[in-house]
């Protein structure tokens, strides 16, 4: 299986790219390409984007059944949280290896096999948090932005007269290249942090959830067991200053020693 890139909606365009050819809604299609050139995406139109790559993505990954003991254990762990940030949410777990996560600006929150063997129930929490926090935020509306601009310049998907041009298999890999290779700014994943944080604090989780989950991707990241780590480990960069971040603030806060 292909390594899927993580934290949001990296991994929405590459679908949004073959859906264009396809059975993408014309008007829809239409008013994104004249976004693009306007620099210019509304939430509405993001949010149509990531219902059709999700529902691409969930078919071609390996979705566990609703009696999967993953599923169970993610459904147990979620049942007080089918809303955050006034985004409704739907949950579901590939059964891959890789250690990954994304939500997408539509409320799907995608967790990994892999990731949920290595971390504990609090931690899974911390690490959705995090990935939620980057659509409350709307860093996946600035990112889908920017991945739409690359793909009207690289493949002329946007023609002068607004009609939705031809886009050939062969130039999807480009397009790919960028986007799997596309990180939020330092801020942005400081703000995540924090929305995470909060999460956790508001609904009385042990904050150091957050740290300790950061401490485990930063020990993968340094390890022999790269083969399984999906882009959540370049996404997350430097997790161990980040998760001391954590225990300061947590110790501000008293709520650590």
């Amino acid at each position: 299986m292909k390594r899927i890139a993580s934290v949001t909606l990296v991994m929405v365009w590459l679908p949004f790219v073959s859906q264009a050819q396809e059975n993408a809604n014309p008007s829809l299609m239409q008013a994104l390409m004249q976004a693009v050139s306007s620099a210019t995406v509304s939430d509405a139109q993001v949010a149509d984007l990531s219902r059709q790559a999700i529902k691409e993505m969930d078919a071609k990954n390996p979705v566990a059944a609703a009696n999967d003991s993953y599923v169970l254990r993610l459904n147990k762990i979620v049942s007080r949280h089918q809303t955050m940030g006034g985004l409704p949410l739907n949950y579901k777990v590939y059964k891959v290896a890789d250690v990954n996560a994304f939500a997408t600006a539509d409320g799907s929150v995608r967790v990994f096999k892999g990731l949920m063997d290595i971390m504990t129930d609090n931690e899974l929490l911390a690490i959705m948090g995090h990935e939620i926090g980057h659509v409350i935020n709307h860093d996946s509306k600035d990112a889908m932005k920017r991945g739409l601009q690359l793909s009207a310049l690289r493949t002329g998907i946007a023609s002068r007269s607004g009609t939705v041009g031809k886009i050939a298999q062969s130039q999807v890999g480009d397009v790919a290249d960028y986007l799997m290779s596309a990180k939020f700014s330092r801020q942005q994943e400081t703000e995540a942090d924090d929305y995470s944080y909060d999460f956790l604090k508001r609904n009385g989780y042990n904050v150091m959830a957050l740290a300790t989950s950061f401490e485990k991707l930063a020990k993968l990241n340094g390890g022999a067991q790269s083969g399984k780590l999906a882009s959540i480990i370049s996404t997350h960069p430097d997790s161990q200053s980040r998760a001391q971040r954590v225990r300061d603030r947590a110790r501000r806060d008293g709520l650590a020693k």
